[in-house]
């Protein structure tokens, strides 16, 4: 038998039910997922910049685990290498750092972004990242600073609410409208500066005129003196896959200025981008 017609043989014969299910990435069948993987991801998760440090029982509360199973988990972890304890006390070692660069390094988007990020940090003297929407909050996925650190949030791995930046609005903008409307509905917005809009119909006016324009500023919602402009990334089939963003202090650039001189490069890099992507 040929190596052809071995292939056709093999690529006709029906997988099993689970299995099709998977290769045509429909929702998976609660009996396919593994509970206590999902379990132990929520209990690294717990963990965040303002509580480092937890007891048993506030990672207990933190992912809705009993205290017993939370007791289990954390021990696991620390068996593996990912979890430290001092005492009552526990703490993400750097071995969770593998699971961040397991993406960094396999994955095709932060990859072709990279480059585009750098000519634009390099050509304007200024930040830039990119990000993509994770639940509340956008992910950093890759960042170019050329010198300027404007804001610890520019870097990698760095998580920041999608309502106070370019990224998360734009992101937001790309969304049915449903969707933006349910997504609001379930939040508690938190001002981070008295420059954070916080109200609800005044945010989804302002993701509407993201929608509208094509590009989101956003003028010290996330952090007093950072000013930012971002823009959607499509890729060919004009999908929104992520956003990129350039960012200045605002002592160095008005909004106005940011949109005459920032906006024509970062459209640039998007056509260019949506290309590759």
């Amino acid at each position: 038998m040929s190596a052809a017609r071995a292939f056709d043989d093999l690529s006709s014969t029906p997988l099993p039910a689970t299995e099709a299910e998977a290769t045509q990435g429909t929702t998976p069948l609660k009996r396919d997922l593994v509970a206590g993987l999902e379990k132990g991801l929520a209990v690294i998760e717990a963990f965040d910049q303002e509580r480092p440090r937890l007891t048993i029982s506030e990672v207990a509360a933190r992912t809705g685990l009993t205290r017993a199973a939370a007791r289990r988990y954390l021990l696991t972890l620390t068996h593996l290498g990912f979890v430290s304890q001092d005492r009552k006390m526990f703490a993400l070692t750097p071995r969770v750092l593998r699971l961040g660069q397991s993406y960094m390094h396999s994955a095709r988007l932060p990859r072709i972004v990279e480059p585009e990020l750098h000519k634009l940090a390099y050509a304007l003297k200024e930040a830039s990242s990119a990000g993509v929407l994770d639940g509340n909050d956008v992910i950093c996925i890759s960042a170019a600073s050329a010198g300027r650190v404007v804001s610890p949030t520019l870097q990698p791995g760095a998580r920041v609410p999608a309502h106070c930046s370019g990224i998360g609005r734009v992101l937001l903008a790309a969304l049915p409208q449903a969707e933006v409307d349910a997504w609001i509905a379930k939040q508690d917005f938190k001002p981070l500066t008295a420059h954070t809009i916080v109200h609800p119909e005044r945010l989804r006016i302002e993701i509407a005129r993201a929608r509208s324009l094509g590009y989101a500023v956003i003028d010290q919602e996330l952090e007093l003196g950072l000013r930012t402009l971002a823009v959607p990334l499509k890729n060919y089939r004009g999908d929104v896959v992520a956003a990129m963003t350039l960012c200045v202090h605002a002592s160095r650039m008005s909004m106005e200025q940011m949109v005459e001189l920032c906006l024509p490069p970062l459209l640039q890099a998007q056509a260019h981008l949506r290309m590759l992507l």
